[in-house]
């Protein structure tokens, strides 16, 4: 009990009333106490709680400085009067209920309405209540199996370290649906509780309701928690935001505003000033919210989903089973509510295996309705923030579902919807803004794994057959005639005189290869779309203007299928000639790329037998070099030299750039049997006339592909002269093939060549110079990302 009878919660109660009323009429405790004739000191003991029960006659003069009605004089009393010694005289109300003359009547608080004038002290804000911790904004209990997330926690921790920060602490939380920003925001609030000791609130804005909280209303909530009387809330928005400003502008108080609907709702709820901190959450990243600081989460690390899987279902239970836990975690997409959901699943079941549910969630049509239990779900998270999307921006997200790649351009993107590509990226930076796509790049978008299933379940609840039908073929086709028009760069007997078409060709060969190896997959699942759709002129048409850029990607399985696709298509078409040609290609495919020399020998058997159906001598050239480079590598050399002569006798007979390159092709292969049969001095010999040919080529047209057959031809004579020893003489046919690598654009099979140039020069005792080589050529070429393996012919 106080002194006189009265509670704290009393005295806290007349305190809470004095600084709202003084507030709301717009008041420094300094002019306050100079109109109501009390010192300084006094009214700031009142607003502390401090003075258990003012005199009646004190209180008489507050109300009248304040100009307060009859009925808020009398409550203003009667919480003063709980405190006074007992025997003490009702109160008396200002006569009128009117303000004391001289004085302004009360203005309402206004936004700017707490903003201090200078000179004037305010050093006594109203209390806090006691009992912040048990009013319907408190924080709810934290997660237990809180995981990860360290980074994020240590930047909010070295926030609150300044006790009296030069601008508000704002942070803002954003991400896409199932990332546990919630969680993360209440496990940050328990976190930092030790050191805000006035109180932590946490608020739910509704913001993917179909009515979010208004600002005001939610206002009204904040201000009641920190216990100002519903009589002493303003009526206005912007009146209860300076309120609540001016009661939190001293204060250690963490308040969660969780789940924004956008900016508007948020702004008024930010403190002016303070040592406050305000964690806001959002799938929306509220770009035009200024002043904070921005936290925009991902998906889990495979070792921190494993860790999250292994604290909800079970530390044993999940070490047991770590390669079942890494691809369910895979497949989870490293979402945590998707993982929590999974551990959960798991503790329902502890006799299942974790590769039970592993194999269930597999099949991608059941995935989204596994990721279910109790009020735990995936797809509602997805279908809140879908349902709020404008129709086309729905319609954009559905079409994406349509990619192949693990991520994309907005071009790509606007080639499915059927938009321009300045507006599907306008759409696809919207979508980005409310947390259904993510920007994988500066320009290029990515879908995570659960939200491209589930915008595949609504581009089929949502899109007739015909409409998906219409959309991947204008797609496809728009796709393989870009991916054809960059392939022909690289013919020889197109490279000079291509131009594109409508001004879409690239500036530079390296544009085109670019794009040919960044949109692979779209152009391959295009490729074989067409095939299934029976456009198969398209498929073989593709296929051919790309077959020279094949030599740079030697290590890409998918040359394989591509070149399949394209002799599946030349048989349905029945044309034998282009059969035979596409047949040949396959060859090429198994015996540089896949290594598989016995089948492709079979092939360029059945290519050889198709090209001498219909007399095409070139493509009996080809069919017999990719035969002879298949004996060559089974060590058949001497049939391999006799397949490599009747190659350049079917070359000799045709006049055009291919059979041109098809006789140093046939040159080349016949000195290197020369070598790997011992007989390098003749390798020698044979090489130069064949590095004269591919230089004299390089005069002549001075393509890509020249420069690269001249390089290859250069290393091979390195490695004729390092058969003999003659390593200065190597080093220096290593150093000729690297200059012809840098005109291509280093391909990956420069590598080989970096190799054996430090071989030839550890040899010749310059380890050093060899380290430094190879080391900085590595990271060169790392740097450069995944190519091919190296040259074709």
């Amino acid at each position: 009990m106080a002194a006189g009878g009265g509670t704290d919660t009393d005295a806290n109660e007349f305190s809470r009333l004095l600084a709202g009323h003084r507030v709301a009429a717009g008041l420094t405790q300094e002019e306050l106490a100079a109109a109501a004739g009390v010192s300084l000191r006094a009214l700031g003991d009142m607003e502390r709680g401090r003075t258990r029960g003012p005199q009646r006659r004190t209180v008489r003069a507050l109300a009248e400085a304040l100009g307060l009605g009859g009925a808020q004089a009398d409550l203003l009393d009667r919480a003063a009067q709980s405190g006074r010694p007992r025997g003490a005289r009702p109160a008396l109300t200002p006569a009128g209920g009117r303000a004391r003359p001289g004085r302004p009547a009360p203005r309402e608080a206004s936004a700017d309405s707490t903003v201090r004038a200078a000179g004037a002290r305010d050093d006594a804000p109203p209390a806090i209540p006691a009992e912040l911790g048990q009013s319907a904004l408190a924080l709810p209990r934290d997660i237990a199996d809180f995981t990860a997330r360290e980074d994020a926690l240590a930047l909010l921790a070295r926030l609150a370290e300044d006790e009296r920060p030069a601008h508000p602490r704002v942070v803002l939380v954003s991400g896409q649906p199932g990332l546990g920003k919630t969680s993360f925001a209440l496990h940050a609030a328990h976190a930092l509780a030790g050191r805000f000791p006035d109180g932590q609130l946490s608020l739910d804005l509704g913001g993917m309701s179909p009515q979010p909280l208004p600002a005001r209303d939610a206002l009204g909530q904040v201000l009641r928690a920190l216990g100002v009387a519903d009589a002493a809330v303003p009526a206005g928005t912007e009146e209860r935001a300076g309120l609540y400003r001016a009661l939190v502008r001293e204060r250690r108080l963490v308040l969660v505003l969780d789940n924004a609907a956008d900016e508007s709702q948020v702004r008024p709820l930010l403190p002016g000033s303070g040592p406050a901190v305000t964690i806001v959450t959002s799938r929306n990243v509220l770009p035009g919210l200024e002043s904070v600081h921005r936290l925009s989460l991902d998906v889990l690390a495979p070792a921190e989903a494993a860790g999250l899987l292994a604290r909800i279902a079970g530390r044993e239970r999940i070490e047991a089973a770590p390669d079942a836990t890494a691809e369910l975690a895979r497949l989870c997409g490293y979402l945590p509510l998707a993982l929590r959901i999974a551990g959960q699943r798991l503790v329902a079941r502890p006799q299942q295996p974790v590769a039970h549910l592993v194999r269930q969630l597999a099949a991608e049509e059941n995935r989204l309705d596994l990721l279910e239990t109790g009020d735990l779900a995936v797809r509602p998270a997805f279908e809140l923030s879908y349902r709020r999307l404008p129709a086309e921006s729905q319609l954009v997200l559905r079409r994406c579902a349509l990619t192949a790649g693990q991520d994309f351009t907005a071009e790509i993107a606007a080639a499915y919807a059927g938009r321009s590509a300045a507006r599907t990226e306008l759409v696809l930076e919207q979508l980005v803004d409310a947390g259904l796509m993510q920007a994988a790049t500066p320009d290029r978008y990515r879908l995570h794994d659960l939200v491209r299933l589930y915008a595949g379940e609504r581009l089929a609840a949502d899109e007739t057959g015909q409409e998906l039908a219409e959309a991947r073929t204008r797609a496809g086709r728009w796709i393989l005639g870009r991916a054809a028009e960059y392939g022909l760069r690289f013919d020889p007997d197109h490279a000079t005189d291509a131009t594109g078409t409508g001004g879409t060709a690239p500036a530079h060969l390296t544009e085109a290869a670019a794009w040919l190896e960044y949109e692979h997959p779209e152009w391959l699942a295009a490729l074989q779309q067409a095939q299934r759709a029976g456009r198969h002129r398209e498929v073989v048409d593709t296929a051919e203007a790309m077959h020279w850029f094949s030599d740079r990607l030697l290590s890409w399985g998918i040359w394989a299928e591509v070149f399949q696709l394209s002799a599946d298509a030349a048989r349905a078409i029945g044309d034998e000639r282009v059969e035979a040609v596409h047949v040949n290609y396959l060859a090429w495919t198994y015996v540089t790329c896949l290594h598989r020399y016995q089948r492709g020998i079979e092939l360029a058997t059945e290519g050889l037998e198709l090209a001498r159906a219909v007399g095409d001598r070139e493509q009996q050239g080809w069919a017999l070099t990719y035969l002879a480079s298949g004996l060559r590598y089974l060590q058949r050399h001497r049939e391999a030299t006799d397949a490599f002569h009747r190659a350049a006798d079917a070359f000799a007979e045709v006049a055009n750039r291919s059979a041109m390159i098809g006789r140093l092709v046939t040159l080349r292969g016949a000195a290197n049997c020369l070598r790997e049969s011992g007989r390098a001095e003749e390798a020698v010999e044979s090489r130069r006339r064949a590095l004269a040919g591919a230089l004299e080529l390089v005069e002549r047209w001075s393509s890509p592909l020249i420069h690269l057959l001249a390089a290859m031809t250069a290393h091979e004579l390195g490695l004729d002269r390092a058969a003999l020893k003659r390593w200065p003489a190597a080093e220096k046919a290593y150093r000729q093939a690297l200059v012809h690598f840098e005109a291509v654009g280093r391909p990956d099979s420069m590598t080989k060549t970096l190799t054996e140039l430090g071989t030839a020069l550890i040899e010749q005792g310059r380890a050093e110079e060899a380290r430094e080589l190879l080391t900085e050529a590595l990271t060169d070429l790392s740097a450069e990302g995944p190519r091919g393996a190296g040259a074709r012919h």
